[in-house]
C-alpha cells in the first residue's frame, strides 16, 4: 500500500464523519441519558451485535469513565438470562448499522416487555429500518459506504458508530459539569490519572 492509497482511506473516513446528519436528536438524546442516569439514578446500557457490539462495549466503558455509569449488555446472552441486569430508570443504547438486526430488535421487545416504558437510543444507518421505527431516539450515521475493498468489513461504519458515541459522551459531561477532580476518582493508575489528579490541584 502506498501513500496515496492511505491518504484516499483517511479523506474516505474523514468524509463519512464530516456527512453524519446532524439535528436535535442528539440533544434529546444526551437529556434522557443525563435524567435516567444521572438525576434519577439508573444505568446507561448499550448492545449490539459482531463489530457494532465492540463499539457499544466501548462507548459504555467511556461513558461509565466519564461519570454516567454504563454497561454492555449482549443481545444472544439476554435473551439466556442477562436481560436481568436491566433496571427501573435505565436506557438503553443499541447500535445496528443495518437497523434489522434481530437479536437487537428482540432485545428492543424483551426490553420492554421487562421494564415498561424503558426508552431506547438507536445509532443505525437506516433511519426507516424496523429498529428505528422502535426508537425513541433515532441517530443516523449517514449511511457510509465501507472503506473495505469488498465493500463488506465493518470499517467506515464503525468509525462513524464510535464518533457518533463520542458526541453522546462529550454532550453528557458538559451538561453534568464533570470535572478532572471527579475523572480523578475514577482514574486512580496510569498517565490520565496521575493527569487529572494535577489538573485538580
Amino acid at each position: 500500500m502506498n501513500r496515496d492509497d492511505i491518504r484516499s482511506i483517511l479523506e474516505h473516513e474523514a468524509s463519512a464523519i464530516r456527512n453524519i446528519p446532524i439535528s436535535d436528536a442528539y440533544s434529546h438524546a444526551i437529556d434522557l441519558i443525563v435524567e435516567q442516569v444521572n438525576r434519577k439514578k439508573g444505568k446507561l446500557v448499550t448492545s449490539g451485535m459482531g463489530k457494532a457490539g465492540q463499539i457499544a462495549q466501548n462507548i459504555a466503558t467511556t461513558f461509565s469513565s466519564t461519570g454516567t455509569p454504563s454497561i454492555f449488555l449482549h443481545p444472544s446472552e439476554a435473551q439466556h438470562g442477562d436481560l436481568g441486569i436491566l433496571q427501573e430508570n435505565d436506557i438503553m443504547l443499541v447500535l445496528s448499522n443495518s437497523g434489522k438486526t434481530r437479536e437487537i430488535i428482540e432485545l428492543i421487545d424483551l426490553g420492554k416487555n421487562l421494564i415498561t416504558g424503558i426508552k431506547f437510543i438507536v445509532i443505525t444507518s437506516d433511519p426507516e429500518s424496523p429498529l428505528a421505527q422502535k426508537a425513541d431516539v433515532c441517530l443516523p450515521t449517514g449511511k457510509p459506504e465501507e472503506v473495505c475493498s469488498l465493500g463488506l468489513t465493518p470499517t467506515t461504519s464503525t468509525t462513524v458508530m464510535t464518533t457518533i458515541g463520542d458526541i453522546l459522551v462529550v454532550g453528557t459531561m458538559q451538561e453534568i459539569g464533570f470535572t478532572p477532580q471527579e475523572y480523578a476518582k475514577r482514574h486512580h493508575g496510569g498517565y490520565l490519572g496521575d493527569k487529572s489528579r494535577g489538573m485538580s490541584k
